[in-house]
């Protein structure tokens, strides 16, 4: 992180800051790097600084009011892309919810060239930021932003729905490290055992996915069990599965109708 942030102070990159070890940095250079570095001392998140973030190959705009993408969310983008290519979908529709920055949203739509996608948040922040990302990679004609809770903006039943709500229990946030809690509580609080976004994604989801049709949804993995009686009850007909993340632990849920 040390390295990041003095190249984004020297606006270098990579290969020109290796090329570059001998040479003398400017006071005023020295004096931004310094700065960056007490940001990050003190707790602000690495892509708060940068104002960036590479989510699946793609780099996005973040900052304050948004949660950081991370890798794992990664999963949420695999999944709808291997339901799209196994059902030989050409236009499929794909939400998003809770898009936040946009990251899975324009993910999808620059692996998917048929599809639309709808990106929803109930935060009017994120979707400033969302907004900004979707028209930085030309996808204003794909990608649709809509501001609501959950599912309820949708104007069409989709073939997709992946989301990574929020999961934290609420006396797990006091726990956090200090750059988690710059976040956005919106984006994190989960409520009493973390699955109040969860569940009520679960209660909406039969009226907007199609048959056949898909929902993935990011979990904490000590949430699997009941997220799966949950899903299994709401959806007594479908396939319930679970997708394991680099660490070998649950992290998403399918539904498959």
């Amino acid at each position: 992180e040390a390295e990041v942030l003095l190249r984004h102070a020297l606006g270098i990159d990579r290969a020109e800051y290796f090329a570059s070890l001998e040479q003398p940095v400017a006071v005023s250079e020295q004096g931004l790097a310094d700065t960056l570095a007490d940001r990050r001392v003190a707790g602000e998140p690495l892509a708060y600084i940068l104002g960036r973030r590479e989510f699946y190959g793609h780099e996005l705009r973040v900052g304050p009011g948004v949660l950081v993408p991370r890798q794992e969310t990664e999963l949420l983008v695999d999944a709808a892309l291997e339901f799209v290519t196994t059902h030989n979908l050409r236009q499929p529709l794909v939400a998003d919810v809770g898009t936040g920055s946009g990251a899975i949203a324009i993910a999808v739509a620059n692996a998917l060239p048929g599809a639309t996608v709808f990106g929803t948040d109930i935060s009017g922040d994120a979707l400033k930021v969302a907004e900004a990302n979707v028209l930085a990679h030309g996808l204003q004609d794909r990608v649709r932003l809509l501001q609501g809770d959950l599912l309820e903006p949708l104007p069409e039943p989709v073939d997709v729905v992946v989301s990574n709500p929020p999961y934290l229990a609420k006396d797990e946030l006091a726990g956090l490290p200090t750059e988690v809690k710059r976040e956005p509580d919106v984006a994190l609080d989960g409520g009493r055992d973390g699955l109040d976004a969860v569940s009520e994604l679960l209660r909406q989801a039969p009226a907007h996915v199609k048959r056949p049709g898909m929902l993935a949804v990011e979990i904490a993995p000590r949430q699997l069990g009941e997220v799966v009686v949950q899903a299994q009850a709401l959806f007594p007909d479908a396939l319930v599965t679970h997708r394991l993340d680099l660490a070998g632990q649950p992290r998403v849920v399918h539904v498959l109708r």
